[in-house]
Parts: C-alpha cells; sequence; structure tokens
C-alpha cells in the first residue's frame, strides 16, 4: 500500500472507486511477501503488483467483481490448482489473496493519510469487515468487542514492531482458538538511511536508498560540499559534526548508517558512536590501508572486539564496482544481505530457497 498511496489518494480526490488486492499469506517460493498490494479503479486502471506479474490477469477480474458487488472476498493461487499454468503461478509458491473495494474499507480516507505521513497505523481485515488500529485507539470492528479487543491488543504490538501477518483467535477472541483468521497489516515510518559524507558516492547512495523505501539522511560538516544543488531529493541534509548528529537523532534497528566520509577526523568519533547504537547495519568506505588504520585507531580509542565486529569494512560486496552508481548498488546489495540473511553469492551456485524467511 505504501507504493501506491499517491494513486489510491488521487483517486480518491477524483471520486474514482477502486478495489484492492492484498497478499494476506504465502508459502513456499512465493514471488511477493504478505502485504504487496496491487489496486484496480473503476475506469480500469491498474496500480501496485501482487506476484511480480505471475497472477495479476487473475487478480485484476477479481477486483473488478468486487467493485461491481461491492464485497470483499479472498482467493488462494497455487501451483497446485488445475488452472495454476492458466493464471501464470508457476514459481511453485501459493498465495492468498484478499481483495476489498473502497466501499468497504473503514475510514480509508484517515488511513491513506497517515500512510502517506509517516503516521503509524494498522488494519485488521476478516473480508468486510475491519478494525484500524492507531497507537492510542482504535475504530471498526471485526465482529463481537472481546474478538476486537483480543485483535487489537495483538495488533498493537505487531504495529509497534512494524509486522505484518496472520492471526488467528477464536470468536471470542480466545487466544488458543483457530475459527477466525485476521490478517493485520502495520504501516510505519519507512526505515532511515543516513549517510555520513556528501561526496558523489553519497549522492548515488542516497537515490538508491529512496528507491529502496527509505528515508535518506545526508550528513556532513562542511557546508561548502552539503548543499541542496547536490543533493537535491533526499529527506534531510544536515550540516554539522558527524558525531555530533549522530549522539542527537533517532537510530533504532531499522536504521543503517553509510560513513563514506574516509577521513580519520570524521570517521573514528563517527564510528565510535555508530557501534555502540542499535543500527541494523554500519559500513564504512575505505581502502583495506585505510580499513586497516580505522581499526588500529577505534581500538585504540577502546572500542571492543564485539562492537568492531559489526563494522561492514570495507563497505559494500565484491561486483567489481568502479562508478558512484555501481558503487551504491554493492551497498545496497551488502545491506539487502544483512537484511534478510542472504549469503551474496550467485543464485545459480545455491540450493537454498530463494526467498528467505
Amino acid at each position: 500500500m505504501r507504493d501506491i498511496v499517491d494513486g489510491l489518494t488521487s483517486w480518491r480526490t477524483a471520486g474514482v472507486a477502486f478495489a484492492v488486492a492484498t497478499v494476506v499469506r504465502t508459502w513456499q517460493s512465493a514471488p511477493r511477501p504478505a502485504g504487496a498490494a496491487m489496486a484496480v479503479s473503476a475506469h480500469g486502471e491498474v496500480l501496485g503488483s501482487i506476484s511480480g506479474g505471475c497472477v495479476e490477469g487473475a487478480v485484476y477480474e477479481l477486483c473488478r467483481t468486487a467493485l461491481a458487488t461491492g464485497t470483499a472476498h479472498t482467493q488462494t493461487f497455487g501451483v497446485s490448482d488445475d488452472d495454476a499454468f492458466d493464471v501464470g503461478l508457476t514459481c511453485g509458491g501459493t498465495i492468498r489473496i484478499l481483495v476489498q473495494p473502497s466501499v468497504a474499507m473503514m475510514e480509508i480516507d484517515e488511513v491513506l493519510a497517515a500512510i502517506r505521513d509517516g503516521r503509524p497505523v494498522a488494519t485488521a481485515s476478516v473480508e468486510n469487515a475491519q478494525l484500524l488500529i492507531w497507537p492510542d485507539r482504535i475504530a471498526g470492528s471485526i465482529g463481537v468487542p472481546a474478538l476486537d479487543d483480543a485483535v487489537a491488543r495483538q495488533a498493537v504490538g505487531m504495529l509497534a514492531l512494524g509486522v505484518t501477518g496472520t492471526i488467528h483467535l477464536g470468536r471470542q477472541g480466545q487466544r488458543r482458538g483457530d475459527d477466525v483468521a485476521v490478517f493485520v497489516q502495520s504501516y510505519v515510518p519507512p526505515p532511515r538511511m543516513i549517510v555520513f559524507g556528501a561526496i558523489d558516492f553519497a549522492a548515488a547512495m542516497a537515490r538508491i536508498g529512496t528507491f529502496l523505501g527509505y528515508h535518506v539522511t545526508v550528513c556532513d560538516a562542511r557546508p561548502l560540499f552539503a548543499t541542496r544543488a547536490r543533493f537535491p531529493d533526499v529527506d534531510d541534509l544536515v550540516v554539522q559534526w558527524p558525531h555530533k548528529y549522530l549522539e542527537s537523532t533517532t537510530v533504532d534497528d531499522r536504521t543503517v548508517l553509510c560513513v563514506l566520509t574516509h577521513d580519520p577526523k570524521f570517521d573514528v568519533p563517527l564510528l565510535q558512536v555508530a557501534l555502540h547504537t542499535p543500527a541494523r547495519y554500519i559500513g564504512a568506505m575505505g581502502s583495506r590501508r585505510a580499513h586497516d588504520d580505522r581499526m588500529r585507531r577505534l581500538r585504540d580509542a577502546g572500542v571492543g572486539e564485539a562492537a568492531l565486529a559489526r563494522l561492514c569494512s570495507p563497505i559494500g560486496l565484491d561486483l567489481g564496482a568502479r562508478t558512484p552508481e555501481e558503487t551504491a548498488v554493492a551497498i545496497a546489495a551488502e545491506i539487502t544481505a544483512r537484511t534478510w540473511g542472504g549469503s551474496g553469492r550467485p543464485l545459480r551456485d545455491l540450493e537454498t530457497p530463494i526467498h528467505h524467511a
């Protein structure tokens, strides 16, 4: 939904009805994860994708049916189906789709605004019933009050963690029950990417960070380099000593830190702070000689081996990258591998599942 929120908002502003198809569960090698969304307007326009092209044609027709009937429904597609090849899901996986017309979606304008503005909100859906969850309130209902309360309690925790998935409860909200399957989709602010060093490599890294969905900040102590003319599209541009900025800003376990300054007077104090944050990824640019010198300086400054082991340096995977853009791809590849547990090796050399848990 985050990928298509601007288009949905435009349709709402123009008074155009639509239906949204969302992946609510996957099995085996499904092409896209739970939460992937595709929308179809009353005019036949399409936004997003739920399978990378495998079943879009069939889902398009499901959305058109939902628009005509005004009711939500679910549909499962899998390679074992007789019509698997007809719909195109030949990857060996199975996906379950929830299709909802806009007329059946609770407080949709407020939900779209929250997603667009980066404010946390979660939706809990059971076909034609929906519960909306904010950190401080709930709205709507999916059944009896006891079930609403049980779903809300679990959904608040899922929202805090940014988790999307299906929960199973009894009809009265019993935790050991399995009568009701509720799809909870969490919308939280995008993760942060903070790039230190306003150089050409940083400009390329900022572009790919934005492309990957990060809220990108570029920080440099030198106002001559940290300018909007050089970084027109970043979310935040900060002129401050890097370590001072890092000490003052919010870093969580979804944040990635890219240290591209490769200057000891910036790197060492910055990494002393960075290596004691919960950041998901910390990478530092430089040659192997620069890396060895950096590690020596950090040890001399009292940084322990456990903290140093978190540092990805020299930054990026070995792709043979030379240009700033190629280097940004190598860094982004390493971030992705660290995030999802990938090996960074060619898939043709492996027999493990393509999509990691």
